[in-house]
Parts: structure tokens; sequence; C-alpha cells
């Protein structure tokens, strides 16, 4: 039984309060674009809507679109299906650790991705050309075509597919496998007639998960696409904020609302296509005995790890190696082996501790202003009707479900011309990414926190309320004691996710506002490929450092919380 707040009282009607101003400000962005996208549809042909509709780019990039997140898809069901039987169901060693090199590229930003595979390929490679494996010069960079984008895609959304169907995996009724071993079953047969049909609606959440991430990604289109021509439907929004600025805002709300469509017909597909799969299980979740490789476990561990040395290792060490040598083109040596990289990017460029102190202050700042809204959020939630809690919970995930670009042209319009009444201007500045952050991440916040309140035991906040606590002094004495290591894994996975952030940011920065995501590509893109793989390297470091405090953190969290942990 969950403790009810006194009707009357002035602390239910605060935290009510708090709840309604959160909902709205998460629906306020979406609202304004709806809106913006919909004006003038009295001017006919010419009205935003229908000139975006008869363009012929907007059709090309959406095809675009379709075929890059779809292949992508498909690779990533592939790999994230196959390490996830494997490691979920068998006997192999080494586990946590290959879940964890395998969480790893989803956690990199898509620009670092990019970039290391682009220091991979190529005729300046310096790791080919250090090999002698390198290309003829004049020969054509292969990533920068649909497939290159799509096989990217599909690497960095693997982990996914992955998380989806080990998630079913884990809940396998234990009883049914032991039943079909009894039986004499084989392993083949046990997963064939067993395993496979009554997980199949995690594969089929994991691939929608993984089309949906893929459509709405930015950094990795925009580094192999716009060199290329080739533009999907974020980097053509990117293209014409970039070139006619605000003047075609009305146009870009049309096109993001497009993109908007697609990213919640995909949600809603997923759904449906969960409830059909879905089967009514009797018997006890859990593990079984795992499946025996016997004498084939060398060769299936190899294969793992020869996986993990193709999408992970090689991309990772190319970058490095770009990062050491004087410029591109040149091969790692005794002779050629430099850190004028790092001085140059750490010691002079003023543009990269900008970037550093910028990110920091926005990701840092939006942690703990999402932490302290969480609890106070989740603690409401917690006692509202079932189904008025599910519709604040979808308002609340909106901004985080919907893709990043269209988030960005959302907040734009919503604040490019100053506030009423106080008369303050956001847009241009930093704090108009930082309210897109506080949108976008307060799910991310919010669910480990209300993981972990429903998992307290309501007893102990009813007696504290019998010796006559208020609500505010329960929430601060008994409770935030009990779930602080989810409210700090919380923000710790904001300031993860923010800390690189490009998809927004490369949307609303302004000079002088420049994040770390925005800083990797605009070095890239005005071909300082080196200094960008050196500040690349520092990133991956940081990310694989706060991936370790979580690993490290886990034993004290709920199950889920941590992504990469069982």
């Amino acid at each position: 039984m969950t403790p009810s707040l006194n009707l009357g009282s002035q602390h239910r009607w605060l935290l009510s309060l708090i709840t309604l101003l959160i909902v709205l400000l998460s629906l306020a962005p979406s609202l304004r674009l709806l809106i913006e996208a919909l004006s003038d549809l009295g001017q006919g042909s010419q009205a935003p809507l229908w000139k975006v509709l008869n363009a012929a780019s907007t059709w090309r990039a959406l095809w675009h679109s379709v075929y890059t997140s779809g292949l992508g898809m498909l690779i990533a069901l592939v790999l994230g299906s196959l390490f996830a039987f494997v490691i979920t169901l068998t006997d192999m060693r080494g586990k946590a650790w290959l879940v964890f090199c395998f969480m790893l590229p989803m956690m990199i930003p898509p620009q670092v991705t990019a970039l290391s595979w682009l220091q991979l390929f190529g005729p300046a490679s310096p790791l080919l050309k250090s090999i002698g494996m390198a290309p003829p010069l004049g020969s054509p960079q292969p990533l920068y075509s649909a497939e290159g984008i799509a096989l990217l895609l599909g690497i960095q959304s693997a982990p996914l597919v992955f998380l989806a169907l080990r998630t079913s995996l884990l809940s396998l009724p234990r009883e049914l496998i032991e039943a079909a071993r009894i039986s004499g079953a084989r392993q083949t047969q046990v997963w064939g007639h067993i395993v496979l049909p009554i997980t199949r609606h995690g594969l089929i959440a994991g691939a929608a998960m993984a089309f949906i991430s893929s459509l709405g990604n930015f950094g990795i289109p925009a580094m192999l696409g716009i060199p290329a021509g080739y533009y999907v439907l974020p980097t053509l929004i990117y293209q014409r904020m970039a070139s006619f600025g605000t003047g075609v805002l009305a146009e870009m709300a049309a096109l993001s609302l497009l993109i908007g469509i697609l990213a919640l017909a995909g949600v809603a597909l997923q759904q449906h296509w969960m409830n059909r799969s879905r089967f009514g299980l009797g018997g006890h979740s859990g593990r079984a005995h795992d499946f025996s490789l016997g004498r084939y476990r060398p060769l299936v561990t190899a294969l793992l790890v020869g996986v993990l040395l193709v999408i992970l290792v090689a991309p990772l060490a190319a970058l490095v190696v770009s990062s050491l040598v004087p410029a591109m083109g040149v091969p790692l040596s005794v002779e050629s082996i430099t850190l004028n990289a790092y001085h140059e990017v750490i010691g002079r460029q003023g543009a990269t501790w900008r970037a550093v102190r910028n990110s920091l202050w926005l990701a840092g700042g939006a942690a703990l202003v999402l932490m302290l809204c969480s609890l106070p959020l989740a603690y409401r939630l917690q006692r509202l009707p079932p189904r008025l809690q599910q519709l604040t919970l979808s308002a609340i995930e909106l901004p985080y479900a919907l893709p990043g670009v269209v988030l960005a042209i959302a907040c734009i319009l919503l604040f490019v011309r100053p506030l009423p009444l106080i008369n303050l201007a956001l847009y241009g500045t930093l704090g108009l990414i930082f309210v897109a952050y506080l949108a976008r991440f307060l799910v991310v916040c919010l669910k480990p926190v209300s993981a972990s309140l429903a998992q307290l035991d309501p007893s102990l906040e009813e007696a504290a309320q019998l010796a006559g606590a208020g609500p505010w002094r329960r929430l601060i004495t008994i409770l935030l004691p009990l779930i602080a290591p989810s409210l700090f894994a919380g923000g710790l996975l904001v300031f993860l996710l923010a800390v690189n952030e490009l998809t927004v940011s490369a949307l609303l920065w302004s000079a002088g506002n420049e994040t770390l995501g925005v800083l990797i590509f605009n070095l890239d893109e005005g071909g300082e490929s080196v200094l960008a793989s050196a500040v690349s390297v520092l990133v991956v470091i940081m990310v694989a450092s706060l991936m370790l405090s979580l690993s490290l953190l886990a034993p004290r969290l709920p199950k889920g919380v941590v992504p990469w942990q069982g």
C-alpha cells in the first residue's frame, strides 16, 4: 500500500503544481512546433507544409533516411542478437567485459564513431600507411556512401537490440527450458522451438528501437553524408538552417514534423508488434542452466572477440594513431610520433577549454537540476491513478522519443523571441541549450528514481507518517537516503549523455557557445582531422571512465538502472 497524502495538504498541491509545470514544459516545445508547421495552411501551395511536401529534396532525404536506417537496423539485429543469445544463454567466460565492450559504441558520441572509422579507411589513413595497407592516393573513401552510413548506424544501435533481447531472455520461465531438456530435446531444439519464439517480441522491440535511433542520428550522416552530398532528413534540416538561418523556420518546422511523425509511428508499431507477439507465460522467470558450448567454446569466444576487434578496437586504434602523427597521411613511426595535437588542443586553442567548460557546465547543471526535480516528481507520480500516471509519463518521455533535431527546431521556435514579462532572450545563448537538455534528459534521470521508489517497503513511510512526519520530511529524511544511489546513477547517466551531445547543440550553438560535440564536428569539417582525433581520444577516455564508475556503483542499484549490467 502506498501512503496517501492528506487531500487538503499544501504539500500535495505544491507537488502537483511542480508536476504540472514539468509536464507543461515538456509539452510546450512540441506544441509550438506543431502550431508552426500547420500555420498558414490557407495559403494553399505557398503554405510551408505544402512547400516542403512538394519539394523533391524532401522525398529524396526521406528515402535516404528510411534506407540507411532500415539497413542499419538489419546490421544491428545481426550483431545485437548474436551477442545477446551467446552471452545470456551459454557458459561463456568473461561475460562482463564482453558486455562492457559491446555497449561502449552506443555511449561513444556518433561523431567520434564516424571520425574513428574515417581514420581507419581511405588513402590518408595513418594506421593503414603505418602497416603498408593504405589504398593508392586518389582512391575514394568507401564510407562516404549510404552503405557506409548504414554500417556505422548499425554498429552504434546494435546495443539497443542486445538490451531488448537480453531483457526477454532473462525473463524466460526456467521450468519450461528444464522440462524440454528432461524430455530429451537437444540444445538447438530448445533454442529453435522454445527460446526463439518466446523472445521474438524482444527482437522486434530491439529492431524498432534501432530503427528509431538511426532515424534521429545526426553525427554519423553529417560526417559521412554531407561530404558526398547524401542528405538524410536531420542533415537536410541542418544544411538549410546553416544556409538560410531563421528565415526558413516554418519550413524546417514542417520537415521536423515529418521526422517526428515517422519516429512516433515507429514507437507505435513497436508497441503493436510487442503486444501481438506477447505470450501468457507461467512459472518463475530466471536463468536456467547455461547452454553448454563444449568444445566450441574457444571458437565462439574467438568469434565474439574478433567482432569486437573489428567494430571497436580497430577504429579506436586508428583514432589514437591519427592523433599521434603530425598530419594526415603520415605513417606512425619512431621519427614521426608526436604529441603536438594534444599540446595544440589543450595548451594553445582557447576553443577547446571553452567547449570543455561549456559542456561540463551544461551537462553538470542539467544533471543537478534533474536530480533535484526527479525525487518530488517520482514521488508524486507514484501516487497518481494508473491512467493519469501513464499519460504524465508519456508527456515527459516525448522530448526524448523525438529525434534531437526536432527538439532543437521546437526550442528555437519557442525561444526565438525574448520571454514575455521579463524580456529575457535565450536564443543564441547557452541557456537555450540548457533548457533543451532539461527537456530531453528528464526521463533518463526520472526512471531510475521511480524504479527505486517502487521497490521500497511502504511500511517505512507509513511509520514515519503515523509518527507525525510531513511529506517533505518523509521525503528528505526517509526516502532520500534510501534512493540516493539511484538518484546519483540517474544524474551520472544524464551527464554521460549530455556531455558529448551533438544533435541538439549543432542547431542551437553560437560563436563562443560551442560544446565538445560541436568542437569535434567543426574541427573535422574544417580539415583539422588530427586535432579532432586528439579531442576524440580524450572524450573516449572520459566516457569509458564514467561507464566504469557506473559499473562500480551497479551492485548498490536496482536492476536495470545501469543499462549494461544484468
